[in-house]
Protein backbone atom coordinates (compact mmCIF):
# COMPACT_ATOMS: atom_id res chain seq x y z
CA UNK A 1 0.00 0.00 0.00
CA UNK A 2 1.12 3.53 -0.74
CA UNK A 3 2.10 5.56 2.23
CA UNK A 4 -0.19 8.41 3.09
CA UNK A 5 1.40 11.83 2.55
CA UNK A 6 2.52 13.57 5.66
CA UNK A 7 0.11 16.17 6.88
CA UNK A 8 1.29 19.76 6.98
CA UNK A 9 2.01 21.08 10.39
CA UNK A 10 -0.38 23.68 11.64
CA UNK A 11 0.77 27.27 12.01
CA UNK A 12 3.35 29.40 10.20
CA UNK A 13 6.74 28.08 9.07
CA UNK A 14 9.48 28.31 11.66
CA UNK A 15 11.54 30.86 9.64
CA UNK A 16 8.63 33.26 9.53
CA UNK A 17 8.64 33.65 13.30
CA UNK A 18 12.30 34.67 13.26
CA UNK A 19 11.72 37.01 10.31
CA UNK A 20 8.75 38.65 12.08
CA UNK A 21 10.86 39.24 15.18
CA UNK A 22 13.60 40.86 13.06
CA UNK A 23 11.18 43.24 11.32
CA UNK A 24 9.61 44.17 14.66
CA UNK A 25 13.01 44.95 16.16
CA UNK A 26 13.94 47.10 13.14
CA UNK A 27 10.70 49.04 13.46
CA UNK A 28 11.37 49.65 17.15
CA UNK A 29 14.88 50.79 16.31
CA UNK A 30 13.68 53.43 13.81
CA UNK A 31 10.89 54.55 16.13
CA UNK A 32 13.49 55.16 18.83
CA UNK A 33 15.71 57.08 16.40
CA UNK A 34 12.79 59.30 15.42
CA UNK A 35 11.87 59.83 19.08
CA UNK A 36 15.42 60.88 19.96
CA UNK A 37 15.74 63.25 16.99
CA UNK A 38 14.77 66.92 16.98
CA UNK A 39 13.21 68.46 13.88
CA UNK A 40 14.08 72.11 13.38
CA UNK A 41 11.19 73.41 11.29
CA UNK A 42 12.86 76.76 10.64
CA UNK A 43 16.07 75.17 9.40
CA UNK A 44 14.13 72.77 7.17
CA UNK A 45 12.17 75.68 5.70
CA UNK A 46 15.40 77.63 5.11
CA UNK A 47 16.98 74.66 3.31
CA UNK A 48 13.98 74.34 1.00
CA UNK A 49 14.04 78.06 0.22
CA UNK A 50 17.73 77.83 -0.53
CA UNK A 51 16.98 75.23 -3.18
CA UNK A 52 14.16 77.33 -4.56
CA UNK A 53 16.09 80.57 -4.70
CA UNK A 54 19.52 79.51 -5.89
CA UNK A 55 19.81 75.91 -6.98
CA UNK A 56 16.78 75.95 -9.24
CA UNK A 57 15.70 72.45 -8.20
CA UNK A 58 12.16 73.45 -7.33
CA UNK A 59 9.90 75.77 -9.30
CA UNK A 60 10.24 79.19 -7.82
CA UNK A 61 11.72 82.59 -8.33
CA UNK A 62 13.77 84.36 -5.74
CA UNK A 63 13.37 83.31 -2.14
CA UNK A 64 10.66 85.25 -0.32
CA UNK A 65 12.61 85.08 2.89
CA UNK A 66 15.13 87.80 3.60
CA UNK A 67 17.11 85.46 5.84
CA UNK A 68 20.58 84.42 4.69
CA UNK A 69 20.50 81.28 2.59
CA UNK A 70 21.85 78.07 4.06
CA UNK A 71 24.22 77.71 1.13
CA UNK A 72 25.11 79.76 -1.92
CA UNK A 73 24.73 77.99 -5.26
CA UNK A 74 25.49 81.07 -7.33
CA UNK A 75 28.61 81.34 -9.54
CA UNK A 76 31.92 82.02 -7.82
CA UNK A 77 31.73 85.80 -7.80
CA UNK A 78 31.79 88.01 -4.76
CA UNK A 79 29.43 90.62 -6.19
CA UNK A 80 26.24 90.48 -8.19
CA UNK A 81 26.63 92.22 -11.56
CA UNK A 82 24.59 95.39 -11.84
CA UNK A 83 22.10 95.86 -14.61
CA UNK A 84 23.18 97.99 -17.54
CA UNK A 85 21.44 101.35 -17.55
CA UNK A 86 20.06 102.77 -20.83
CA UNK A 87 22.87 105.34 -20.86
CA UNK A 88 25.54 102.65 -20.42
CA UNK A 89 23.89 100.48 -23.06
CA UNK A 90 24.04 103.35 -25.54
CA UNK A 91 27.71 103.95 -24.78
CA UNK A 92 28.66 100.29 -25.12
CA UNK A 93 26.76 99.85 -28.37
CA UNK A 94 28.41 102.95 -29.84
CA UNK A 95 31.81 101.52 -28.90
CA UNK A 96 30.90 98.18 -30.47
CA UNK A 97 29.72 99.88 -33.66
CA UNK A 98 33.02 101.78 -33.94
CA UNK A 99 34.99 98.59 -33.35
CA UNK A 100 32.90 96.73 -35.94
CA UNK A 101 33.67 99.44 -38.50
CA UNK A 102 37.39 99.10 -37.79
CA UNK A 103 37.24 95.32 -38.17
CA UNK A 104 35.28 95.57 -41.41
CA UNK A 105 37.77 98.10 -42.77
CA UNK A 106 40.73 95.87 -41.93
CA UNK A 107 39.08 92.78 -43.43
CA UNK A 108 37.86 94.59 -46.55
CA UNK A 109 41.37 95.76 -47.32
CA UNK A 110 42.45 92.11 -47.53
CA UNK A 111 39.34 90.76 -49.27
CA UNK A 112 38.27 88.83 -46.18
CA UNK A 113 35.04 90.61 -45.32
CA UNK A 114 32.85 87.89 -46.88
CA UNK A 115 33.97 85.19 -44.46
CA UNK A 116 33.13 87.08 -41.26
CA UNK A 117 29.80 88.38 -39.96
CA UNK A 118 29.23 90.86 -37.13
CA UNK A 119 26.20 91.22 -34.91
CA UNK A 120 25.63 93.51 -31.93
CA UNK A 121 23.20 92.12 -29.35
CA UNK A 122 22.64 94.29 -26.27
CA UNK A 123 26.15 94.74 -24.82
CA UNK A 124 27.79 91.95 -26.82
CA UNK A 125 29.61 91.88 -30.13
CA UNK A 126 29.22 88.52 -31.88
CA UNK A 127 31.81 87.73 -34.55
CA UNK A 128 30.80 84.72 -36.67
CA UNK A 129 33.37 82.80 -38.72
CA UNK A 130 32.30 80.06 -41.09
CA UNK A 131 33.85 76.74 -40.20
CA UNK A 132 35.27 76.06 -43.67
CA UNK A 133 37.33 79.24 -43.31
CA UNK A 134 39.07 77.99 -40.17
CA UNK A 135 38.91 74.20 -40.38
CA UNK A 136 38.87 71.32 -42.80
CA UNK A 137 35.83 68.99 -42.59
CA UNK A 138 35.76 66.86 -39.42
CA UNK A 139 38.96 68.48 -38.11
CA UNK A 140 39.78 70.99 -35.36
CA UNK A 141 43.23 72.17 -36.48
CA UNK A 142 43.22 75.76 -37.72
CA UNK A 143 44.16 75.98 -41.39
CA UNK A 144 47.35 78.00 -42.05
CA UNK A 145 45.54 80.35 -44.42
CA UNK A 146 43.05 81.22 -41.67
CA UNK A 147 45.68 82.56 -39.28
CA UNK A 148 45.66 85.94 -41.02
CA UNK A 149 41.98 86.40 -40.18
CA UNK A 150 42.55 85.55 -36.52
CA UNK A 151 45.53 87.92 -36.42
CA UNK A 152 43.44 90.82 -37.73
CA UNK A 153 40.64 90.09 -35.26
CA UNK A 154 43.01 89.57 -32.35
CA UNK A 155 45.10 92.69 -32.93
CA UNK A 156 42.01 94.87 -33.26
CA UNK A 157 40.19 93.36 -30.30
CA UNK A 158 43.16 93.86 -28.00
CA UNK A 159 43.10 97.63 -28.39
CA UNK A 160 41.32 100.35 -26.48
CA UNK A 161 38.43 99.29 -24.25
CA UNK A 162 38.60 95.64 -25.33
CA UNK A 163 41.72 95.16 -23.21
CA UNK A 164 39.41 94.75 -20.21
CA UNK A 165 36.62 92.79 -21.86
CA UNK A 166 35.85 89.08 -21.77
CA UNK A 167 36.03 86.87 -24.85
CA UNK A 168 33.88 83.76 -25.13
CA UNK A 169 34.59 81.45 -28.06
CA UNK A 170 31.77 79.13 -29.12
CA UNK A 171 31.93 76.14 -31.46
CA UNK A 172 28.85 75.05 -33.44
CA UNK A 173 28.22 72.18 -35.87
CA UNK A 174 25.38 70.95 -38.07
CA UNK A 175 23.33 67.87 -37.18
CA UNK A 176 25.29 65.41 -39.34
CA UNK A 177 26.72 62.93 -36.81
CA UNK A 178 30.44 62.29 -36.50
CA UNK A 179 32.05 59.26 -34.88
CA UNK A 180 35.84 59.10 -34.97
CA UNK A 181 38.47 58.16 -32.42
CA UNK A 182 39.22 61.82 -31.72
CA UNK A 183 35.63 63.09 -31.99
CA UNK A 184 33.02 60.53 -30.85
CA UNK A 185 30.29 63.13 -31.41
CA UNK A 186 29.68 66.71 -32.52
CA UNK A 187 30.04 67.82 -28.91
CA UNK A 188 33.75 66.99 -28.89
CA UNK A 189 34.24 68.50 -32.35
CA UNK A 190 32.61 71.82 -31.49
CA UNK A 191 34.48 72.11 -28.17
CA UNK A 192 37.82 71.22 -29.80
CA UNK A 193 37.39 73.86 -32.48
CA UNK A 194 36.62 76.52 -29.89
CA UNK A 195 39.66 75.39 -27.90
CA UNK A 196 41.91 75.68 -30.96
CA UNK A 197 40.91 79.32 -31.44
CA UNK A 198 41.34 80.04 -27.74
CA UNK A 199 44.84 78.52 -27.74
CA UNK A 200 45.86 80.65 -30.70
CA UNK A 201 44.59 83.83 -29.03
CA UNK A 202 46.37 82.90 -25.81
CA UNK A 203 49.66 81.53 -27.14
CA UNK A 204 50.21 83.62 -30.27
CA UNK A 205 48.35 86.86 -29.58
CA UNK A 206 48.95 87.06 -25.80
CA UNK A 207 45.31 87.31 -24.75
CA UNK A 208 45.07 87.04 -20.93
CA UNK A 209 43.75 83.65 -19.81
CA UNK A 210 41.41 85.12 -17.22
CA UNK A 211 39.47 86.92 -19.98
CA UNK A 212 38.98 83.84 -22.18
CA UNK A 213 36.31 81.13 -22.10
CA UNK A 214 35.04 78.46 -24.49
CA UNK A 215 31.75 76.67 -25.14
CA UNK A 216 30.87 73.76 -27.42
CA UNK A 217 27.22 73.54 -28.49
CA UNK A 218 27.33 70.84 -31.20
CA UNK A 219 24.11 71.30 -33.23
CA UNK A 220 22.02 72.67 -30.36
CA UNK A 221 21.98 76.31 -31.56
CA UNK A 222 21.41 76.31 -35.32
CA UNK A 223 21.09 79.57 -37.23
CA UNK A 224 19.31 77.95 -40.19
CA UNK A 225 17.54 74.70 -40.92
CA UNK A 226 19.68 71.59 -41.15
CA UNK A 227 17.49 70.21 -43.93
CA UNK A 228 19.46 71.92 -46.71
CA UNK A 229 23.18 72.03 -47.55
CA UNK A 230 23.13 75.83 -47.31
CA UNK A 231 21.53 75.73 -43.87
CA UNK A 232 24.01 73.17 -42.57
CA UNK A 233 26.89 75.28 -43.89
CA UNK A 234 25.56 78.32 -42.02
CA UNK A 235 25.25 76.33 -38.80
CA UNK A 236 28.87 75.15 -38.93
CA UNK A 237 30.63 78.12 -37.40
CA UNK A 238 32.81 79.56 -34.66
CA UNK A 239 31.61 82.62 -32.78
CA UNK A 240 33.85 85.03 -30.89
CA UNK A 241 31.70 86.93 -28.41
CA UNK A 242 33.01 90.13 -26.81
CA UNK A 243 31.17 90.79 -23.56
CA UNK A 244 31.42 92.32 -20.08
CA UNK A 245 32.99 95.53 -21.36
CA UNK A 246 34.40 97.54 -18.47
CA UNK A 247 33.22 101.13 -18.76
CA UNK A 248 35.76 102.13 -16.14
CA UNK A 249 38.48 102.00 -18.79
CA UNK A 250 39.39 104.78 -21.17
CA UNK A 251 36.51 105.33 -23.56
CA UNK A 252 37.30 106.49 -27.10
CA UNK A 253 36.87 110.21 -27.75
CA UNK A 254 33.56 111.31 -29.18
CA UNK A 255 31.66 108.36 -27.78
CA UNK A 256 30.60 109.47 -24.34
CA UNK A 257 30.26 113.23 -24.47
CA UNK A 258 26.73 113.26 -25.83
CA UNK A 259 25.73 109.90 -24.37
CA UNK A 260 26.62 110.77 -20.79
CA UNK A 261 25.06 114.25 -20.81
CA UNK A 262 21.82 114.41 -18.86
CA UNK A 263 18.75 115.43 -20.80
CA UNK A 264 17.86 119.10 -20.50
CA UNK A 265 21.42 120.28 -19.89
Amino acid sequence: MDKKPEECKAGAPEWMTTYGDLVTLLMCFFVLLFAFSEIDAQKFDAVMKSFQGSAGVLESGKSLSEDELVFDASPEKDTTPERTTPEELEIVQEILREMTEKLEEELSGRDLIDVVEFDIVDTKLIIKLKDNVLFDPAKADIKPEALGILNILGETLQGEIFSLSDFRIEGHTDNVPINTIRFPSNWELSASRATSVLRYFRDELDFPEDHLAISGYADMKPLETNDTPEGRAANRRVEIIVENIDLGTTIPEGVTEESTTDEGE
